[in-house]
């Protein structure tokens, strides 16, 4: 199995920034030409770039489309989007353009049809984001340690359990998930292992996990637990990861 270290590059007012645990009033900006990072990753051996409209997942409405559209013509890499993706004709547009993977949250709960259309019609190109506040308390008490999803830009949590909402879309047809823990996420706090390890054991479609690496060791941990590649932000923009030391020790088949 492959295991891939894919860096993610956030938009937000045309900028390449980081967030903290999620919050758009404590961003970090690291680069002011959002392509141009892309274009580093790739020349540094990312399989993949992750790449987020957090002004579109804020508004519900994609609002850096032309910068995605020239970032996913200039890469040869794959390239997956997410962040404010809610209506058929916006995932059309990005299928379109090129965009390999497109990443659907809020609808997931608020509109599950519509996931279950769009699987329909773009099969492995449709991935779920599962975005939760993981639970501080002991799992073993009753409370599943991935905790509950917060949709519309992680800024509204909902009741609803990232287990269930795996197994709901799972049904619909979903053919692969991304995890965050939004409480560790922008932190390098390291990751939650026992919330993204309670979601590997629950279902046997492929998990990318993300929120909270800081170091090599954390890739190798997740890559034991039997997630399909780690979403890497903050720790790459710091120099915590070296994202070609990373490829080179973890890019690769791992069996």
């Amino acid at each position: 199995m492959t295991f891939e270290v894919i860096p993610s590059v956030d938009l937000k007012d045309g900028r390449c920034v980081r967030l903290y645990q999620g919050d758009y009033q404590r961003e970090t900006v690291f680069s002011d030409d959002p392509v141009a990072m892309a274009v580093k990753w790739e020349s540094l051996g990312a399989p993949r770039l992750h790449v987020i409209d957090l002004d579109g997942a804020a508004s519900g409405k994609l609002r850096h489309l032309p910068l995605i559209m020239e970032i996913a013509s200039k890469l040869k890499i794959p390239v997956q989007v997410g962040g404010g993706i809610r209506h058929m004709p916006a995932i059309k547009e990005l299928i379109e353009a090129k965009v390999q993977r497109v990443i659907l949250g809020t609808v997931a709960v608020e509109e599950p049809g519509l996931v279950k259309d769009a699987c329909r019609m773009y099969g492995e190109s449709i991935v779920v984001s599962i975005d939760a506040r993981a639970s501080q308390t002991d799992p073993g008490q009753g409370s599943p340690a991935s905790g509950h999803v917060a949709v519309h830009g992680w800024r509204k949590d909902t009741p609803k359990l990232a287990l269930d909402l795996v197994r709901e879309m799972t049904a619909l047809g979903a053919r692969r998930f991304i995890y965050t823990d939004i409480i560790r996420d922008g932190t390098l706090t390291q990751p939650n292992f026992v919330a993204i390890a309670e979601l590997v054991s629950q279902t046997e479609r492929p998990i990318i996990a993300s929120g909270g690496i800081r170091r090599l060791e954390d890739l190798r941990r997740l890559g034991a637990i039997g997630v399909e590649g780690a979403i890497i932000g903050r720790a790459l923009y710091t120099g915590d990861i070296d994202l070609k030391q990373a490829v080179a020790a973890f890019g690769k088949d791992s069996a």
